[in-house]
C-alpha cells in the first residue's frame, strides 16, 4: 500500500511532539542507576570496574578520577576496542556499547546524561514508527486507521515503563526496537505468498541486531520461528521455510562470528546459569510471574490494567449471557504478536535475575497495544462507533491521570537527588570519606555523585579507630566538616561517633538515602 503525503506529515507531526515530551521528561534526570555508570564506562574505560584499579581504595582522588570512567577522552576518541573487550568480560552483547560510544563521541571530555538519552530518544522515533505500521494492520478494516494507529503507538510511548525505557541509559530501548521490528516483518511476511529475499533480508539483519543488542531477544525470535514453521511445514511451503531458516541461520552465524562470546554468557556464565536454574524452579517461576503482572500493570499501564481485564471479562460474560460474538472480526496478524510476547513475559518473569521493571521494558508498548486492541474487538459490536471513542478517550484520560493521582514514578529519573548533588557540587563540597563495606560494594551507583566532589576518600573495610581516622584526614582541611557515606549493613551511628571523636567534630545530620548507603554531614 503506497503512504500518503497526509500520513507521512500526521506521523512526522506525531514525532516531533513525543520528542518534545521526551526533552522536557528529560531535562529532569538527576542522577544515575549504577547500571548506566556501568554503560557508559563499559565503552571506553579499561576495565570493567573503576574498582578493580589498583589505587582505588585507600587514597585521596579529585572528582576527574572518577569522572575518566564515565567519559571518552580526548586520547580515547578513536579507540573503540574497550567496547568489545569489556562486553567479552561482562555478560552482555555489545552493539548498545557501540552506539552508545558514538553518541558519547559527540562531548569528548565532559560527562552528559543526554548521550544516552538523545540516543534513546532516535531509537523511540522508530519505535513509534514501527509501532503505527503494526497497529494499523492491527486494525486495518477500521474506520479512520490512521488516526486510531498513531494515537495509540504514541500513547504506547508515553507510558510511565516507556518514559523510563527513554532515561534509562542500558539497552533496553534498542531491544525494544528490534522486537518491534522483528514483529513488524513477520507481519508482512505472513502476507507474502511468494518469494521476497528483500523481506527475508530484513528479518536476517532484525535478528542479528536483536542478539547482539540483548538475549532476551532470543525468546521472543525463538517463538515467532516456531510459529512459523508450524505455518509453512502444515501449509506444505517447504521452499518457502528452507529460505526463512537460512536467513536466521546466517543471522545466528553471524552473530557467534562477531561475538563469540555470547555462548559463553548464555550457556556457562553466572547469569545463563541463573536463569536455567529459576526456570527449573516452580515456586520461583510463580512468584516472578505474579510479581511481573503487578509490575506490568503498575508502570506498562499506568495502573490500569486489572481494571482493564475485569472489565474485558465482565464484557465476556455479558456477550455469552446475550449469544453475542465474543470476537468480532479478529485480525489475522494478532497471534503472530501475542503468543510471542505471553512467551517473552513468562520466560523473563521466571529466568530474570531480579524483579524489576528493565526485563520487561521491550515488550510493554507491544503489551500495550494488544490489551486494548482486545478490548476495542469486545466493544465494538455492542455499543456504537462515537461511545467506542468516548470509552478509550475517558480510559486514556483516566490512564494519564493515574501516575501524578498514586505518585507513580518514572524509574530511573532520580529527581529526588538533584537536591543532594547541587549541594555536594557547591554549598557542601568538602573532603569526603566514603565507609565501605566491601560485600555491599556498589559504588557505581554513587560514581556519579563522586564526580561532582572535589575530593575524596574510599575506605574498605577497615575499624574507625582515632589512629586510622586522623591518618585518612592528615592535612586534609575540614574546619567546616566532612561529608561521609556509609553503605548497608553497618553500625552508622558507631561509625559516627567514632569520626566525631577522630576529628574533634561535634555533630552530624543525616542528608540523604541513596541506593545503596546513607550521606551524612560531619560538623
Amino acid at each position: 500500500m503506497k503512504t500518503s503525503k497526509k500520513e507521512i506529515i500526521i506521523v512526522a507531526i506525531a514525532i516531533i511532539v513525543q520528542t518534545l515530551i521526551f526533552i522536557v521528561v528529560g531535562m529532569n534526570k538527576a542522577y544515575i542507576h549504577m547500571d548506566e555508570g556501568f554503560s557508559m564506562g563499559l565503552t571506553n574505560y579499561d576495565k570493567i570496574k573503576i574498582q578493580m584499579n589498583d589505587d582505588f581504595y585507600d587514597t585521596w582522588h579529585t572528582k576527574d578520577y572518577y569522572e575518566d570512567y564515565l567519559i571518552i577522552n580526548e586520547d580515547e576518541k578513536f579507540d573503540f576496542s574497550p567496547v568489545y573487550i569489556n562486553q567479552k568480560n561482562d555478560v552482555h552483547p555489545p552493539l548498545y556499547y557501540f552506539l552508545l560510544r558514538v553518541a558519547m563521541s559527540f562531548h569528548v571530555g565532559r560527562f552528559s546524561m543526554w548521550s544516552g538519552i538523545i540516543l534513546n530518544m532516535i531509537i523511540y522515533a522508530g519505535i513509534t514508527l514501527f509501532m503505527y505500521l503494526i497497529i494499523k494492520k492491527l486494525l486495518e478494516d477500521t474506520e479512520n486507521v490512521l488516526e486510531k494507529s498513531i494515537v495509540l503507538a504514541v500513547f504506547s510511548s508515553i507510558t510511565i515503563a516507556s518514559l523510563t525505557n527513554l532515561v534509562y541509559i542500558r539497552m533496553y530501548a534498542l531491544s525494544t526496537l528490534n522486537i518491534v521490528i522483528t514483529a513488524y516483518l513477520h507481519m508482512r511476511l505472513y502476507e507474502i505468498k511468494e518469494e521476497n529475499y528483500k523481506l527475508l533480508t530484513a528479518i536476517g539483519l532484525s535478528a542479528l541486531v536483536g542478539s547482539l543488542t540483548h538475549y532476551y531477544y532470543l525468546f521472543y525470535l525463538v517463538v515467532l520461528f516456531i510459529m512459523f514453521t508450524i505455518k509453512y511445514l502444515k501449509e506444505k511451503r517447504y521452499k518457502e521455510f528452507g529460505k526463512y531458516f537460512a536467513a536466521l541461520a546466517v543471522a545466528g552465524i553471524l552473530s557467534i562470528l562477531i561475538f563469540p562470546f555470547s555462548i559463553q554468557h548464555m550457556f556457562f556464565g553466572y547469569r545463563g546459569q541463573g536463569a536455567l536454574s529459576n526456570l527449573s524452579n516452580i515456586m520461583t517461576a510463580f512468584k516472578g510471574i505474579v510479581t511481573y503482572l503487578f509490575i506490568m500493570n503498575r508502570y506498562g499501564f499506568n495502573n490500569i490494567l486489572f481494571f482493564v481485564l475485569v472489565s474485558m471479562i465482565v464484557i465476556v460474560i455479558y456477550k455469552r449471557m446475550r449469544g453475542i460474538e465474543i470476537f468480532s472480526g479478529r485480525n489475522r496478524y494478532v497471534k503472530y504478536m501475542l503468543l510471542p510476547s505471553f512467551f517473552y513475559f513468562l520466560l523473563v518473569s521466571i529466568s530474570s535475575p531480579w524483579k524489576t521493571l528493565r526485563y520487561v521494558l521491550p515488550i510493554c508498548g507491544l503489551s500495550f497495544i494488544l490489551v486494548f486492541y482486545y478490548l476495542y474487538v469486545l466493544l465494538k459490536n455492542i455499543v456504537s462507533k462515537k461511545a467506542l471513542n468516548r470509552i478509550f478517550a475517558i480510559i486514556f484520560i483516566v490512564m494519564f491521570i493515574m501516575p501524578m493521582w498514586l505518585h507513580i514514578p518514572i524509574q530511573e529519573l532520580y529527581t529526588d537527588r538533584a537536591e543532594i548533588v547541587e549541594k555536594l557540587s557547591n554549598e557542601l563540597n568538602l573532603p569526603t570519606i566514603y565507609a565501605m563495606r566491601s560485600n555491599g560494594n556498589r559504588f557505581l551507583d554513587d560514581i556519579y555523585l563522586f564526580s561532582k566532589i572535589d575530593e575524596s576518600y574510599i575506605a574498605r573495610d577497615i575499624e574507625y579507630t582515632k589512629e586510622n581516622v586522623q591518618k585518612i584526614f592528615e592535612n586534609k582541611d575540614i574546619s567546616k566538616g566532612i561529608i561521609v557515606f556509609i553503605n548497608t549493613q553497618q553500625n552508622n551511628k558507631e561509625i559516627l561517633e567514632n569520626i566525631c571523636e577522630a576529628t574533634n567534630l561535634e555533630k552530624w545530620k543525616h542528608l540523604k538515602r541513596l541506593n545503596a548507603c546513607d550521606v551524612y554531614y560531619v560538623k
